[in-house]
């Protein structure tokens, strides 16, 4: 007997110093010399339990009890290793006996609990957790537990309460640690959970969940590239976890590293197929890199899992609209409105893409904005109109600014100049950025701003409340109906003015909307009525342009060595309708020598490019007149416009900072000017310039321009060497002169009713 009591006293002591290999080997020979040994047994199920062979572990577990069948221990750890192979209901009956057994035992209660909660009972779950606690007042696992099951049952306050006891009680218990900072980032407390996230995987290297996790929440406050590293250290801790590979794919996307995030989906969809919210990422993805057929493909096939996918109709329609296939388009986006009416991103979308369709009218577009105001709008207005009238206070003037495109962008390159002037007028402005990506133009923008606010992740209500606090006299939108706009901020009347400019055409349709920045060209006298806000016109134009520092010189016509005119676009295939079709071929027809560059992204796509060549040849134009070119890096963009004599803008949607780029590049505009906002964008810069000669009147006229200018090489030469000076030296790029403006309208028009 003393043999096997020194031998048991051996395997003990190498089981707690960790040597377990040691210690099994012990309990085998004890078992083979002594099968009526339970001690053997139970010791033994622990060890294979300890490392990861459960199965093995039930039968020790049961050989052990065969012998003493009413040992609390043995029952208990029975029911822990039942429990992790997945078999919840005799774990529990298991842990039942062991609690009849030991009534007073915390552990056992704690774990019954555990067998409970696994099985959705979650009320008996918190129970057994109170009875726990109530036998151990300090029972930091039950805390823990406690905390978990009462966080998933919807109740945050009382769950963080319980975890943060468990991790002040037991600082390093991981488990509890993940759970707070869960419930933490569940109330929106962010900082707070990413701290916790961080005292997770500090405690427990390899917590793949908790890297995950800590990932999502520094993504969400837009700490991007941290976000890339916690992905990666969950994924190497399990390198088939899905959810952390498409994490990481949105993480590269928001970066705009396509390529990886591209990798990224595909590695979660080869691991999860069914992952239809992969396929619409993975879609977003190919069409930013142009890919736009390969997207179509991607959301097709996430609606072939999931029809009911509001979001992989949205953005099929997104890609529709990128391929000039506008009808298509707007059937998805009203789709994706029925299945998700409360949603406002499908109807921006369907909003934003009835600016391209030719023949709608002002007052159809002013109807279908109403219509936002009163889906999305009013349910999230005050109950009562809260705007004051404002009186100028002694202190300077406050302006904010509301954007996701505060950057490398046509708002950031029509806002900086303006933003650098108004601090000389007295004004004091504060930008709220919804910017992933910081870049050159983003610093100088920060660096103009009296203050900025990186707002990215931050709900609308928070927002709200932050631009309240800032004290903001006038608050501008700058993205209107345009992706990642911040409408419902404006709806619930964050500042006491509110006015939209430059991110948009026109009206956003919202009553809390109170002024709209324009001009007497994009907004003539008497279209007012369209609009749901005032319109306060500047004296020139409405936009202040800031030319690009890296643009290389003006050179002469490329016809002079070509000996034949080329016509250029760089327009988005959406605003290239049939109408427009028609007529750029018209024009080709009539200048036989002539070549057309039109450059964009997505035009490499082979489906895109074979459409569009064939609308062409049916117009007569053959595809070796046409040269579609893909986008690239914004130097070579600039850098073509050396092989193009004469810009063809687009309608109903022209051009506005592509026309800007043509013109500093010494390249005339020819444009169609209509009836609604969209149409007139060009119209009003050339009219700053004092280019009207390319302005028509007509859909005939605008041929015959286009036509007889090509064919006039000496009037193309002196456009060219003569534009670029007239440009610098007009409105249109004087950011003084149109900030003084802007804050003289903005006085005189501050003093309103309420």
């Amino acid at each position: 007997m003393s043999t096997t009591t020194e031998a048991l006293a051996i395997a003990i002591e190498h089981h707690r110093a960790g040597r377990l290999g040691a210690a099994e080997a012990i309990y085998q020979r004890m078992r083979e010399a002594d099968p009526s040994n339970a001690d053997a047994f139970h010791l033994l199920g622990l060890v294979q339990a300890q490392t990861g062979r459960p199965a093995m572990a039930v039968q020790s577990f049961q050989s052990a009890l065969a012998l003493r069948p009413d040992w609390p221990d043995a029952l208990a750890n029975l029911g822990n290793v039942l429990r992790e192979l997945g078999r919840p209901a005799d774990a529990e009956s298991v842990l039942r006996r062991a609690v009849a057994l030991q009534p007073d035992s915390a552990e056992a209660r704690n774990n019954l609990g555990t067998a409970l909660e696994t099985q959705g009972k979650t009320d008996e779950a918190i129970d057994c957790y109170r009875r726990a606690l109530a036998i151990r007042p300090e029972f930091a696992e039950a805390f823990g537990n406690l905390g978990r099951v009462l966080r998933a049952r919807g109740e945050p306050a009382a769950a963080i309460d319980c975890l943060r006891r468990a991790v002040a009680l037991r600082p390093d218990l991981a488990a509890a640690q993940y759970s707070l900072a869960v419930a933490l980032d569940e109330i929106g407390d962010r900082a707070a959970a990413i701290d916790a996230y961080r005292r997770a995987v500090a405690l427990r290297p390899a917590f793949a969940e908790a890297w995950n996790n800590l990932g999502n929440a520094l993504r969400a406050a837009g700490r991007l590239e941290e976000s890339v590293e916690s992905y990666r250290q969950a994924l190497a801790s399990r390198s088939d976890f899905a959810a952390a590979h498409y994490n990481l794919g949105l993480a590269l996307g928001d970066l705009g590293r396509l390529d990886e995030a591209v990798w990224s989906f595909r590695l979660a969809l080869e691991l999860q197929p069914d992952l239809a919210e992969g396929y619409v990422d993975l879609g977003n993805a190919l069409k930013n890199r142009g890919e736009l057929q390969a997207a179509v493909e991607c959301y097709q096939r996430a609606l072939a899992l999931r029809p009911d996918l509001a979001a992989a109709h949205n953005n099929l329609g997104n890609a529709l609209r990128d391929q000039g296939l506008l009808d298509e388009a707007l059937t998805c986006y009203r789709r994706a409105i029925e299945l998700n009416p409360g949603q406002t991103t499908a109807h921006s979308n369907l909003l934003y893409t009835m600016q391209y369709v030719a023949g709608l009218t002002p007052a159809d577009l002013a109807d279908a904005h109403a219509e936002f105001d009163r889906r999305h709008a009013a349910r999230v207005a005050p109950a009562a109109r809260v705007s004051q009238p404002i009186t100028i206070r002694s202190g300077p003037l406050r302006l904010g600014f509301v954007s996701p495109d505060l950057g490398r962008h046509p708002v950031g390159s029509f806002l900086v100049r303006v933003l650098e002037n108004l601090a000389s007028e007295g004004v004091e402005t504060v930008c709220y950025s919804d910017r992933a990506v910081k870049d050159d133009l983003t610093h100088r923008l920060q660096a103009a701003a009296t203050a900025w606010r990186d707002v990215l992740g931050v709900s609308d209500e928070r927002l709200t409340e932050t631009i309240r606090a800032d004290r903001i006299d006038v608050l501008f939108d700058l993205a209107g109906h345009t992706a990642r706009n911040r409408l419902l901020v404006f709806a619930r009347r964050a500042a006491p003015v509110q006015v939209t400019w430059i991110g948009y055409e026109g009206t956003t349709g919202l009553s809390a909307m109170d002024d709209l920045i324009a001009d007497r060209l994009v907004i003539p006298p008497g279209d007012e009525r369209f609009h749901r806000e005032r319109v306060l016109r500047m004296p020139d134009g409405y936009l202040c342009y800031d030319p690009p520092a890296s643009a290389p010189a003006v050179g002469q016509p490329p016809c002079l060595s070509s000996g034949f005119p080329t016509f250029g676009s760089f327009s988005n295939p959406a605003k290239v309708t049939p109408e427009v079709v028609a007529a750029w071929a018209r024009i080709l027809n009539k200048t036989p020598d002539a070549r057309m560059i039109w450059k964009y992204r997505g035009l490499g796509d082979p489906i895109v490019r074979g459409r569009f060549l064939g609308h062409f040849a049916a117009a007569g134009v053959g595809p070796a007149r046409l040269d579609l070119r893909p986008w690239s890096t914004y130097s070579d963009y600039l850098a073509t416009y050396a092989d193009v004599d004469l810009v063809l803008d687009t309608f109903p949607f022209s051009g506005s900072a592509t026309t800007c780029e043509a013109l500093w590049m010494g390249v005339p505009v020819v444009t169609f000017p209509g009836a609604t906002f969209a149409s007139r964008h060009t119209l009003s810069h050339l009219t700053q310039v004092i280019l009207t000669e390319t302005i028509a009147g007509s859909l005939d006229e605008y041929v015959e321009l286009a036509a007889a200018l090509a064919n006039a090489p000496d009037r193309l030469a002196a456009l060219r060497s003569s534009l670029r000076e007239r440009m610098a030296a007009s409105p249109l790029c004087d950011g003084r002169r149109f900030a003084r403006e802007l804050v003289t309208l903005l006085e005189k028009s501050a003093i309103r009713s309420g």
